[in-house]
């Protein structure tokens, strides 16, 4: 039995944000073969859900950049960031006056200047011209609707005992202070930073990545990570690449995934997922099974 960890956004979604019928296919395929397929996304449940509703498929999911694992109904593990360390990220953002919000247990709340910021940097030039071109900049910038949570400040949100903080996304969309920003995070006791795409910011607790988050659903289905295989696109995947026991990345994956991977499969406007999976299944040597690694 294979665990196939598929990313979801330049991976199984096209660049029209949608899953192709042959993605869809091959993922069906993959599971009357007896094997599991999960969705490991820096995106939150919620939104995880969301985009597989539309297509009436169910499937274990690793949300927030596996933070937050779930599979059957239940959670299986919940990876957050201390409070003392929210704060320090927060008082770090808050420097550079720049759009975020955080990912959290009880959904997603955007800092309430988040469209006065996001004009503001938009309108200063600092902007490169191919950030307006890449597939996830629209995503990335939309205007939160006015039912989604807002804060103040972190203090604001701490107050709620029951709340807890698994991911700090910041849109940074000046390279030169992204660059910065990213400096000043990484240095941060106990936290891992990650991006996916050319002008975000990612930051969750040092154990909250894609690699814990395929081993504990590997541990939950008891699959050795020996028959893990890791499909994805950008620096958020390679976690879940250096814990896979076969990792692919997509024809449009940056070049650095494509170094660490074991194979690059077609683009997601290609079906590359479909293809991946086909590739897999139809590899004897894959698909035997190989003894653990002890």
């Amino acid at each position: 039995m294979k665990l196939f960890a598929l990313d979801m956004d330049g991976t199984t979604l096209s660049s029209k944000n949608d899953i192709s019928p042959e993605n869809r296919q091959a993922i069906k395929k993959a599971q009357s073969l007896g094997h599991k397929v999960m969705v490991l996304s820096g995106r939150a449940p919620e939104s995880i859900k969301g985009v597989l509703d539309r297509y009436d498929m169910e499937l274990p999911m690793g949300g927030s950049n596996g933070t937050a694992v779930m599979a059957d109904g239940k959670l299986l593990e919940l990876t957050s960031l201390a409070d003392s360390q929210g704060e320090i990220i927060a008082k770090e953002i808050e420097k550079e006056t720049v759009p975020f919000k955080l990912y959290t247990n009880k959904g997603i709340y955007f800092h309430e200047e988040w469209t006065s910021r996001l004009d503001r940097v938009l309108e200063s030039g600092t902007v490169p011209p191919e950030h307006f071109e890449d597939e996830n900049f629209e995503k990335m910038c939309r205007i939160p609707e006015e039912s989604e949570g807002r804060f103040h400040d972190i203090d604001s949100l701490l107050q709620d005992e029951e709340l807890s903080i698994q991911k700090f996304f910041i849109l940074v969309l000046d390279p030169v202070q992204k660059e910065r920003m990213l400096t000043a995070m990484k240095s941060i006791e106990g936290v891992y930073v990650a991006t996916s795409s050319p002008f975000n910011i990612e930051i969750m607790n040092i154990n909250g990545n894609k690699g814990n988050g395929l081993k504990v659903m590997a541990d939950y289905f008891n699959i050795p990570l020996e028959e893990t295989v890791a499909i994805g696109d950008q620096n958020n995947d390679i976690p879940m690449f250096e814990a896979a026991g076969f990792a692919i990345a997509m024809g449009n994956a940056l070049d650095e995934v494509k170094r660490l991977s074991d194979y690059v499969t077609l683009t997601n406007d290609e079906n590359g997922v479909a293809h991946a999976i086909e590739y897999v299944l139809n590899s004897p040597e894959l698909m035997k099974e190989k003894d653990p690694v002890l």
